[in-house]
């Protein structure tokens, strides 16, 4: 491995050569405390930063082992060290001066979530942390003074500072790993006591502002009532009290501004644990459930709706329903099955942001328009049977009919940000009621697993300039890769400027021995897991992401503004890499739905998140998201 004085002699070198002489400065450098990687250098000084990434092994680090012997702990370290690095880093970001983007260093900034991120990755003999650094130039002139300074004299004390140990603060590390490891102790009594969620007394739920996710000052912290408290026993907290979400229909009102939908809001953002002084920490709610809510215009693709909706007046059969302009309640009906298919426990609704016609039908609304008129079953009828057959429990914020109260087991009423029980008197209420509202309905029936996406998608590879099958300008492979170790896919031939194609029927990348190279045969690939080399710079799919609410695969937007549970631009973007990797490989035309997602999965528990992109490296800027998430981003994708 080449040394940091070589690094340093190159450098020199080319100062004040034209700018694309950088690139010969990628490559490994030994710093004897870590290795310093140049994985990726920009075109020129205005361009995106160069990808850069250190790795120090965990022999020089000296973090203890069981720091990060569990997934939840390990995702918790790194989440911690990736924010220090940011806060070290942000320090010098600029210090360095040029034309362009020179002098930027940079990595993610994290949220008030704690997500597995490739810009941060603890491994088995490693710790890795991916940033970015804009080379610094005069106009398009190398300045190697200006980047030695970075590399030298910026990175090693900020590398040093926070990848080792012994000059961390001991408390502050350990304050981490325990705070992990009571929020995992509290998913587990989820389980255990057959809740939904937990959310602790003295939790902060609002927020600062609409923009920002940070605790709001001074406001009133959260007290659960006694009748619905329980204590949990933490491993390190010791006891803590709080609101137990049982499992079934639980039933939020009150009056408006009065915090029924913040409550909602800090349980569906309980599915990822959050950092101390977020508020929310010890608010923990089934990893599983999924935020409902109607989305006019968005794509249905081949959905089973028929539980809601049935004889429509057109004929169409609502039992493989696609459209690509769904109403408010064909997409909630849509998004009920969805979240079923992808194994959510529970739903949680707001009604503010429902669709009226979904969610329930008044007396006398049924009196006037009789049943067989109307091919909408309400979820109301439906939200019984989904609980008692199928184990989904619904939370539901409600506020404009007393109907819904027949069907709770449990009712808060917020008032002033505190919540009360009245499941008594609302229980009452009813039984002495002269009307009872229809609350279920005839024929409850899950939809058959298997679905497959409709075939629309099935011709977005050959959009981009993909057949059947493509080698990168090789020889024919055969339509499907092999298992790893199979070398019974032959090599492929030259591809474009960038090495061998050694392809397969989705672009390639399969080396000589059938390890997968995870290059991919689309733009530049790069070593693959057994020796393999990625396909040349052929027909790549280009992706565009778009903050956290959108990004396009090739030509094709995906919406994803009412996909609330994203919390991340960083999910987003590991999101679009998904679907291009299915396009690639042509999973939309092979797979049901479920085998996409095990799939995906399964790639990512071998490979990480850098298995999904189509770089020769890993890049910084992909976070993990759940498996509902990438649920409804594939419904989402209309191909």
């Amino acid at each position: 491995m080449k040394q940091s004085h070589d690094l340093r002699r190159l450098l020199e070198s080319i100062d004040h050569k034209s700018y694309p002489a950088y690139k010969d400065a990628r490559g490994a450098y030994d710093f004897k405390d870590y290795i310093l990687s140049i994985d990726h250098v920009q075109g020129d000084p205005f361009a995106s930063p160069s990808k850069v990434s250190v790795t120090i092994s965990h022999q020089a680090a000296g973090f203890p082992a069981e720091y990060f012997n569990e997934g939840f702990k390990k995702t918790a370290l790194e989440d911690y060290l990736l924010r220090c690095f940011s806060r070290e880093i942000a320090r010098f970001n600029f210090k360095a001066k040029g034309s362009g983007k020179s002098g930027l260093i940079a990595t993610s900034r994290p949220g008030q979530e704690i997500l597995p991120r490739t810009a941060c990755e603890i491994g088995a003999n490693s710790i890795t942390a991916r940033f970015e650094v804009g080379f610094p130039a005069f106009g398009r002139t190398i300045n190697s003074g200006e980047l030695i300074r970075i590399l030298f004299d910026f990175l090693p004390g900020c590398v040093r500072n926070v990848f080792f140990y012994k000059n961390r603060d001991k408390k502050e590390v350990l304050d981490v790993i325990h705070l992990s490891e009571d929020q995992e102790f509290i998913r587990g009594e989820l389980k255990r006591l057959d809740l939904v969620s937990f959310a602790a007394n003295g939790s902060i739920l609002p927020r600062e502002t609409g923009i920002s996710d940070r605790p709001m000052k001074d406001s009133i912290p959260f007290t659960a009532p006694d009748s619905l408290t329980i204590t949990l026993e933490l491993p390190h907290r010791g006891p803590l009290s709080g609101l137990a979400v049982r499992r079934g229909i639980t039933l939020i009102v009150g009056g408006g501004y009065h915090g029924k939908s913040t409550l909602l809001k800090a349980l569906e953002s309980g599915v990822y644990n959050h950092i101390a002084g977020d508020g929310r920490e010890y608010v923990i709610t089934d990893c599983t459930a999924v935020k409902l809510r109607a989305e006019d215009g968005r794509s249905i693709n081949n959905v089973d709706i028929s539980l809601f909706i049935n004889d429509l007046p057109n004929g169409k059969n609502t039992a493989a329903f696609s459209t690509a302009d769904a109403s408010g309640s064909t997409s909630q009906a849509a998004a009920v099955i969805e979240g079923v298919e992808s194994g959510a426990r529970a739903f949680l609704i707001d009604e503010d942001t429902s669709a009226t016609n979904f969610m329930l039908r008044d007396d006398l609304m049924q009196r006037i328009v009789s049943r067989d008129k109307e091919p909408i079953t309400p979820f109301i009828e439906r939200a019984r049977d989904l609980y008692e057959q199928a184990g989904i429990s619904t939370v539901l914020v409600a506020g404009s009919s007393g109907a819904y109260f027949f069907i709770a087991d449990t009712v808060l009423q917020m008032d002033s940000y505190r919540p009360y029980d009245i499941t008594d008197t609302v229980t009452a209420a009813c039984q002495a009621s002269e009307s009872r509202p229809e609350i279920s309905a005839p024929g409850f029936r899950l939809p058959e697993k298997g679905r497959r996406l409709a075939s629309s998608v099935t011709g977005a590879r050959r959009n981009n300039g993909l057949g059947d099958i493509w080698d990168g300008g090789g020889r024919n492979t055969g339509d499907e890769p092999g298992d790893d170790g199979d070398s019974s896919n032959e090599r492929g031939g030259r591809g474009g400027r960038d090495g061998r194609g050694n392809g397969n029927s989705a672009g390639g990348g399969y080396g000589r021995d059938g390890g997968y190279s995870r290059g991919g045969g689309y733009g530049r690939g790069g070593r693959g897991d057994r020796d393999g080399r990625g396909g040349g710079r052929g027909d790549r799919i280009k992706v565009k992401v778009r903050g956290k609410d959108a990004f396009q695969v090739a030509k094709e937007p995906v919406d994803l503004r009412f996909v609330e549970q994203l919390a991340d631009s960083e999910q987003t973007n590991a999101l679009a890499q998904m679907v291009r990797y299915c396009l690639e490989k042509g999973l939309f035309e092979r797979c049901t739905l479920q085998e996409i997602v095990s799939l995906i999965m399964k790639e990512y528990e071998k490979h990480g998140l850098s298995a999904f992109t189509d770089a020769s490296y890993a890049a910084m800027g992909l976070c993990l998201p759940r498996v509902q998430e990438i649920y409804a981003c594939l419904n989402r994708f209309r191909g």
